[in-house]
């Protein structure tokens, strides 16, 4: 349980009974970045439902993801504007690595945001009109699958970021146990529609990848946090589109 704990206090604000101090621990909680996904899941589903029961839809949605991004510590948010900031400026890589290690945020970083914000808001707007918030459980967990799948199959290229060491903890029986668990939860809770939205949002992310990859030669922490936040969004989307496709 130590390293789920490290992976639970790394990706939440969720506190944990204990946190070790082995580094092995930390290596290894990679692994449970996808349990963690849908413990968020979880979390999103019963507040998104008592909200909207309570409040109106808009601010319903509002709030839901203000509990979002509290509940992460905009953690992967950060990463989302330091990586716009960087690939916006449209400099060479050296340049890019240096925007993105300012503490600063510039005009690429607060339009990513808001726009994201914008999708995200809109999306849960219509989760929660349409009674469907049981789906909130798959943006949180497909996200943190693409991570382990980000961690494992491209090069982290930071030499002392956080992501350092990830990558040892993972295997490839572990790589796929995440996304067999993804898998078999889209396939029994959400059948046809939630294959659509895990293989649609999935192409989404192995897309993002490939180009933030070609372009910086590799990925950093605040690629991660990028992807994370690209995969919910995605993920968001699609389930709106499988709405309308499996009425």
């Amino acid at each position: 349980m130590n390293a789920f704990f490290h992976a639970v206090a790394f990706l939440t604000r969720i506190p944990v009974p204990y946190l070790s101090k082995d580094a092995k621990d930390w290596q290894h909680s990679v692994a449970f970045y996808p349990a963690v996904g849908l413990l968020l899941g979880f979390l999103l589903w019963g507040s998104s439902w008592l909200v909207g029961w309570l409040l109106p839809a808009p601010l319903a949605a509002v709030l839901t993801l203000t509990l979002w991004i509290y509940s992460t510590g905009a953690l992967h948010l950060d990463g989302w504007m330091d990586l716009a900031d960087g690939l916006g400026s449209h400099r060479d890589r050296e340049k890019i690595f240096a925007i993105m290690k300012d503490s600063r945020v510039g005009a690429m970083g607060v339009t990513a945001a808001i726009l994201l914000f914008m999708v995200k808001i809109t999306a849960l707007y219509e989760i929660i009109t349409g009674h469907l918030n049981f789906w909130l459980l798959l943006p949180p967990l497909l996200a943190r699958t693409a991570l382990v799948g980000a961690i494992w199959f491209w090069p982290y290229i930071t030499e002392k970021g956080l992501g350092t060491g990830l990558r040892g903890g993972l295997s490839g029986w572990k790589v796929a146990l995440g996304f067999v668990l993804a898998l078999g939860i889209t396939a029994v809770l959400y059948n046809g529609a939630g294959i659509f939205v895990l293989v649609v949002a999935g192409f989404g992310s192995w897309l993002f990848l490939r180009g933030v990859s070609r372009r910086l030669g590799g990925l950093t922490g605040d690629c991660y946090g990028a992807l994370v936040e690209w995969t919910e969004a995605a993920a968001l989307v699609c389930i709106i589109a499988a709405g309308r496709l499996w009425p």
